[in-house]
């Protein structure tokens, strides 16, 4: 490697050290010609594969980006984003593969945006899974809500919590035009006739 400082196109290694999560390696080094000293970060290169079979480094920032578009207008700031950005890149890099298809970058944004923004969620996942029409909407909402009702989360669109509305019956109808209707008429009775008793 060359050194940064003078362009010597030699430099040796002091140290090395394993990051926490396994996934780098920390280089200190030395340049022998002017002796300064810097240091490298070894990765696994990750690379994508586009659906037209063009391979491209995988970059982070631009998963924040198209992220960003579906939130927009909604309360999630640049640090949301950014550890968005970090669950992402830890998912693919724990796949173990050094090439993923584009299709597995979109899977794997879908699940941390769905915990983060659940309208953000929506837009992403209408252009991502080509949502065609409002049934596919419906869909997806529905789905939603099923998952969160047994943890007691507000629904998403409260108007559709309740299912779709039934119009009343016919007979329901008449009955409330009527307002006697549906009750049971009292029903008069002749007393019965009182029976004097004579002396014994």
């Amino acid at each position: 490697m060359h050194c940064p400082y003078c362009r010597h196109t030699d430099t040796r290694v002091l140290d090395s050290r394993v990051a926490e999560d396994g996934s780098s390696i920390r280089r200190r080094r030395q340049c022998p010609e002017c002796e300064s000293r810097f240091t490298t970060i070894e990765q696994m290169q990750l690379a994508v594969i586009k659906r037209s079979g063009v391979v491209e480094p995988f970059n982070r920032d631009k998963v924040v980006g198209g992220v960003r578009k579906a939130c927009k207008g909604r309360p999630v700031n640049e640090d949301e984003l950014a550890k968005l950005g970090q669950e992402v890149e830890d998912a693919l890099r724990g796949s173990g593969k050094p090439e993923v298809p584009a299709d597995e970058v979109g899977v794997a944004i879908l699940g941390p945006l769905r915990k983060l923004d659940q309208v953000a969620y929506l837009r992403f996942a209408s252009v991502y899974r080509q949502f065609g029409s409002v049934d596919d909407f419906e869909a997806e909402i529905a789905m939603l809500r099923v998952e969160q009702e047994p943890l007691g989360i507000e629904p998403l669109i409260p108007e559709l919590a309740s299912g779709p509305v039934r119009p009343a019956s016919r007979s329901t109808k008449s009955a409330r035009s009527r307002p006697n209707a549906g009750k049971t008429a009292a029903v008069s009775r002749p007393a019965a006739p009182r029976t004097r008793k004579g002396p014994t």
